[in-house]
């Protein structure tokens, strides 16, 4: 024995050389003595060198590759195999499943990485910045608040431009209910398996009619077969912080402007009050939420299951504001007759409840008298105003004529007040649920029937109370809700059938689908009379109701082949024939294309030997997708509303009820776009660098949008018709690296890039050259815009005059510049200046490992895009800090240079067009594993993260990220600090 221990003992030194099958050397292989901590890796020979006891077994690791227990010896030569199933791994496309290295189309898979999140409190913030030529951008800080998805650019002006969301094989609608932003709100993201987005028209022709602005599948979380159950439970506790505020003047320095521009002798002195408030301070918290997530999984022989059950609440950084959601979702997958028939079956429930703040008081607290305060003793703001100070004015109620004062309607509601008066609250429910059918017929196997039913079903209501004390419903107050039920019912089902032939492999597949979507809603709200009120004391004023439903249908058949040579030539093609009730009988069908081809270059035998590369593929497709989002599901007919409450007239018979025709257009039909795309994926060093490239160019014709229609000629002076032609060009690139592969330190970084350019090239409704659309209406004037579509430029271009700067940069004041030489500065003279979409967009994110801590961070950059500063423009006028009307109104630091006095329209002017590219720092997490905590069989992860990091940006509002181009007062995107902990039992 002792023998035996002294040669076990005994090192021995190892030279040996890893490689692959094709005997290429492995770089950055591990090598670890098995049961100790002792190792290295390979160099870029393949190289290694080891001491180690010389009955010792050594493990050979490298990704892509089965690892291999082998014997100590001096001199090893070690083949690594092939791991087939990470090269085979399969991507989800549309109605199937395709290996990742046999796909043509433009496909992105990805996995939500757990040690790289953040606060994740709806599915979408796991993608953001994580995948080339998809933008995604949280609608504001809003608890629970949705984002706008797009995905390599808009294809239309006023149809839809949200990318198709497939959740388990159910295409879902993007029309939420009350208190659900979207779809992707009523997933929980620990249940988040995968998300494929298909790009390109090639990937996403499948899906016809719906898919012109690409198409968001996401696969959830499934147990293991004969698996023992496991019990997981991951949760954190967060703090938000209002991460900046708009800097506008003090107490102290309001008081110097208004004696210096009005004097101490004047109405705007004595107006001022005595107190020193910070407005904003007043509507914003610091805000503690938490977020807790159980799971049990595992199998029996034949069915993996697995239950969650999932708690968000959330607080909001302005007051009064939450987000509080349940969730829960069961799967099932079950198989018979030895395999040839599985079912998968997915129920998913989720309850919200929502309380919102008045967006407006951001604007309010910013603009609010800083030298008031928020209560007031007097007796009048006590008994008519809730004891909360406002600006009155003089003068009698028509309502009461014991009234001394009645709010100023033209000034600043008191913020607090406005949020404290005002109960705004939502409750959604959801349950979603699909069945799946999959057969293998015993007398051939090679063929398969799929068979998919789902429902969709959601309903949400709206109950908005606000007092008859609060500036907005002075003397009746708002009582009401408005409640909004919905269902989708879908079924598909198709065959499938596979075969390979020698060099050949054919996989054809058909189908037909059935989708019906269906909307009803109704309200109700009316007043009451204050209590004061001489003769109407708390009696109810001014009902109204309204019920509305809605539905639409679509009929769909499709197929797809897929056909391989020598695995090396790859080809597919698509194609499916769209009916929907949304059109005219004539224009109803639509039929969706496209092919695409695939070469494995890296296959061939003039690259066998070309060590550099580890994969190269060269990807071409084309295809046309359609877009019948159109707004209505009843355009291309007259029909007709029911005027209530008020609206009847005695006529002589019946009810006198009158109904209201809405504008139609029988000539509507599809949107078209059509897609060509070329890529290229590659890889090196066996695979720790991979890349793609692709450029893609997509027209989408026969463009809806609304148009002005002569008089008299339809029901309305708008009508939505078909009137031109949109094209986006693009480029993306994408990057992933293992730089550093050691023993106890990896490091992993990602990289994406993508180029948008967005152009208008018809509309056919114009007359003439210099037709244009407007659009983005703003905050100052009456009816204002700064944005218009036309021939030759972006969608939605700044459409604003060109500012004339002093010999000092300083804008001067309603002075433009004569574009056009006429000796007159009017309309004519306006100008196409820059656009709200960014030329290029880019993520950067970093994993670093080291033993059992991992540190990791994303990144996000945005560059040229442009943003009109609603803010700044509407309170530029430093005239009127003391309004005719009798208030006072503060103003922002940022507007006191230009010292503008109100004259003219000043806030058309290109200066407000403003630079709003930007770095942001998403999160940063550090995280610590454990095997066993306190010496239980309980493994686990604690974690650390910070949100929102730090922006980095010239623009002079709040925050450069603006959906849409036109920065008002957004919920603020807070600061959010986290800690977590995953737990496995």
């Amino acid at each position: 024995m002792f023998l035996s221990i002294g040669a076990f003992a005994q090192q021995i030194s190892i030279k040996g050389h890893v490689k692959d099958v094709t005997g290429e050397p492995i770089i950055g292989a591990n090598i670890l003595v098995k049961g100790t901590s002792n190792g290295t890796i390979t160099d870029f020979d393949g190289n290694f060198v080891l001491n180690a006891p010389q009955n010792s077994i050594l493990v050979f690791s490298f990704v892509g590759y089965k690892s291999a227990e082998i014997p100590a010896a001096r001199n090893m030569v070690v083949t690594l195999q092939d791991d087939a199933v990470m090269l085979e791994e399969a991507v989800v496309i549309g109605y199937g499943t395709v290996k990742k290295n046999d796909a043509t189309g433009s496909v992105t898979a990805i996995k939500p990485d757990k040690l790289n999140r953040g606060l994740t409190t709806n599915a979408q913030d796991l993608m953001a910045g994580k995948i080339a030529g998809v933008n995604v951008v949280s609608n504001g800080g809003t608890p629970g608040g949705g984002a706008t998805i797009r995905i390599r650019g808009g294809s239309s002006l006023s149809a839809s431009n949200d990318p198709l969301i497939i959740i388990d094989g159910l295409a879902m609608d993007n029309d939420g209910v009350k208190g659900l932003a979207n779809p992707l709100s009523m997933v929980n993201p620990n249940d988040i398996e995968t998300f494929t987005v298909l790009k390109d028209a090639s990937a996403t022709a499948i899906y016809g009619s719906r898919a012109s602005n690409g198409v968001i599948i996401i696969t959830t979380k499934k147990g293991s077969a004969g698996a023992a159950p496991s019990v997981a439970y991951d949760g954190n506790v967060s703090m938000s912080n209002v991460k900046e505020t708009l800097d506008v003047l003090n107490a102290s320095d309001y008081r110097k402007w208004i004696v210096a521009l009005y004097g101490e002798d004047s109405d705007a002195y004595r107006a001022l009050g005595n107190s020193n408030t910070d407005w904003q301070d007043e509507i914003y918290r610091n805000a503690l939420s938490t977020d807790h997530n159980l799971t049990i999984s595992g199998g029996l022989k034949n069915m993996p299951y697995r239950v969650s059950l999932g708690y968000t609440n959330q607080n909001g950084i302005i007051e009064t504001s939450k987000f509080e959601r349940y969730t829960a979702s069961v799967n099932v997958a079950p198989s018979f007759l030895d395999g040839y028939l599985k079912l998968n079956g997915n129920l998913k429930a989720m309850l919200a409840k929502s309380r919102y703040a008045d967006s407006g008081v951001v604007g309010a607290a910013a603009r609010f008298d800083p030298t008031q305060s928020v209560y007031s003793s007097d007796d009048v703001y006590k008994n008519y105003f809730g004891g909360y100070f406002q600006w009155t004015t003089n003068g009698t109620s028509l309502n009461d004529p014991n009234w001394t004062r009645t709010f100023n309607s033209l000034a600043p509601a008191n913020p607090v007040s406005t949020l404290e008066m005002k109960n705004d609250r939502a409750t959604s429910k959801s349950l979603v649920g699909n069945l799946e059918v999959d057969y293998k017929f015993h007398f051939l196997p090679d063929l398969r029937l799929h068979m998919n039913g789902g429902m969709d079903v959601s309903t949400g209501k709206q109950n908005t109370d606000v007092s008859p004390y609060s500036a907005s419903n002075n003397y009746y107050g708002s009582y009401g809700w408005e409640k909004i039920d919905k269902y989708n019912l879908s079924f598909n089902s198709y065959l499938q059938y596979t075969k390979e032939l020698n060099i050949h492999n054919f996989d054809v597949m058909g189908g037909y689908e059935w989708q019906h979507f269906h909307r009803e809603g109704s309200s109700r709200y009316n007043g009451y009379y204050q209590s004061t009120h001489t003769e109407k004391p708390g009696e109810a004023y001014n009902l109204t109701t309204k019920e509305w439903a809605s539905e639409n249908f679509l009929v769909s058949f499709f197929g797809r082949l897929n056909y391989s040579l020598l695995d090396r030539y790859l080809f597919t093609a698509t194609v499916r024939h769209d009916g929907s009730s949304r059109f005219h009988k004539d224009n109803r069908w639509g039929t969706f294309p496209s092919f695409a081809l695939g070469w494995k270059i890296k296959e061939e035998a003039f690259m066998k030997d070309v060590d550099l590369f580890s994969d190269l593929k060269l990807r071409l497709g084309y295809g046309m997708t359609g877009q019948q989002n159109i707004g209505s599901d009843y355009a291309y007919f007259a029909s007709y509303n029911a005027n209530k409450d008020g609206a009847y007239y005695p006529i002589g018979y019946g009810d006198g009820e009158t109904y209201r025709p809405n504008a139609y257009n029988k000539n509507l039909k599809w949107e078209k776009t059509t897609t060509y795309n070329a890529g290229l994926d590659f890889g090196f060093l066996n695979g720790r660098i991979t890349a793609s490239a692709d450029y893609y160019f997509r027209k989408t014709d026969d463009l809806l949008n609304y148009v002005y229609v002569a008089a008299g000629t339809n029901f309305k002076n708008q009508v939505n018709a078909n009137v031109g032609s949109l094209e986006n060009r693009g480029f993306e690139f994408t990057i992933n690296a293992k730089p550093i592969v050691e023993k106890d330190l990896t490091w992993d970084v990602g990289f994406n890039l993508t180029y948008n350019k967005n152009e208008i090239t018809k509309l056919t409704s114009g007359e003439g050259e210099g037709y244009y659309v407007t659009t983005g209406g703003i905050s100052a004037g009456t009816g204002n815009t700064v944005q218009a579509h036309a021939v030759g430029q972006p969608a939605s271009s700044f459409y604003v005059y060109q500012q004339v700067y002093d010999k000092n940069g300083k804008p001067i004041e309603n002075l433009f510049v004569d574009r056009n030489g006429d000796g007159v500065v009017n309309e004519s003279d306006k100008y196409f200046y820059k656009k709200p979409t960014a030329d290029v967009l880019m993520g950067f994110t970093s994993k670093l490992i080291y033993k059992a801590w991992d540190l990791s961070f994303s990144l996000r950059a945005s560059f040229n895009n442009y943003v009109y500063n609603d803010v700044e423009s509407n309170n530029s006028d430093m005239g009127t800090l003391y309004a005719p009307s009798n208030f006072l109104v503060n103003r922002p630091t940022m507007v006191l240079a230009n010292n503008f006095q109100g004259t003219g329209n000043y806030y058309m002017s290109d200066y407000y067009v403003q630079n709003a590219s930007f770095l942001k720092c998403d999160n940063i997490t550090l995280g610590y594993s454990f095997k066993r905590l306190f010496g239980l069989g309980v493994s686990g992860r604690a974690y650390a993260a910070v949100s929102n990091v730090f922006t980095i940006t010239d623009y002079k509002g709040l925050d450069p990220e603006v959906n849409g181009g036109i920065d008002r007062d957004i919920y603020p995107r807070p600061l959010v600090s986290l800690i977590g902990l995953s737990l496995n039992f």
